[in-house]
């Protein structure tokens, strides 16, 4: 069933614009359209379009406990700008203490198997509260960010969190992105002027050398295909 409604609406949004496409999502599915945002320069530019076409699409963040005072800073700013309430998702505080005392603030480094614990206490768990009970799930992802990523579809049905989801951004260029950005005014994480590009938990992500690629500075003391388990079913 979930493969003919993903057919349905690809051919059915085929010709529509982006703002045309979330309001007709918010006409199939009334209160359970969501997008989860991270504050990054794709979906800043997401957050632009939902405020103009004015759509009953909630926004929700979630809140990893490690993030940069940068994120903080465009957060606040992005509320004072479009006056939306965004809802926050916090990983279980009991589960936190108990990694924090069994392995210590920075077990992340220490292993893939670890890092992934990490992200699935403080990103997963919060992420499947804030999914449940809703029908589309918008997403900032884009082909170019990895090779990971290159054989998406404007929208598929994620079977880890049983739910649709759609990109909407998912062929443009990140040229296209900051275009985007500059033309309509819209705040920006200043890490993005310091050669950050893909923004996650301050302990976890650094800026990236000319010719690396885009994900390169997220864990990057391992070799792996650069996903916390959001986006990625796939074992590293």
């Amino acid at each position: 069933m979930s493969a003919i409604i993903v057919q349905e609406l690809l051919e059915k949004t085929a010709a529509f614009s982006l703002d045309e496409t979330l309001v007709y999502l918010t006409k199939e599915f009334p209160g359970k359209v969501i997008f989860s945002t991270s504050f990054g320069q794709e979906d800043q530019v997401i957050t632009d379009f939902i405020a103009k076409s004015n759509t009953d699409i909630t926004v929700f963040t979630l809140d990893t406990g490690r993030l940069f005072q940068e994120t903080y800073d465009v957060f606040h700013k992005t509320l004072k700008k479009y006056k939306r309430p965004i809802e926050v998702f916090f990983p279980e505080a009991a589960s936190v203490e108990n990694l924090l005392k069994t392995k210590g603030p920075n077990s992340f480094y220490d292993s893939v198997e670890n890092r992934k614990e990490c992200c699935f206490i403080r990103k997963v768990v919060p992420l499947r509260k804030a999914l449940a009970g809703n029908s589309v799930w918008i997403t900032g992802l884009r082909a170019e960010q990895s090779e990971n990523r290159q054989d998406l579809h404007l929208f598929e049905y994620d079977g880890n969190f049983e739910i649709i989801k759609f990109n909407p951004l998912l062929k443009w260029t990140l040229e296209e992105v900051e275009t985007y950005l500059s033309e309509n005014n819209v705040p920006q994480n200043a890490l993005h002027k310091q050669g950050f590009v893909s923004i996650g938990c301050a302990p976890c992500t650094r800026a990236i050398f000319p010719g690396e690629d885009i994900r390169a500075g997220r864990w990057w003391w391992e070799s792996s295909h650069k996903e916390c388990g959001l986006h990625s079913a796939k074992k590293e």
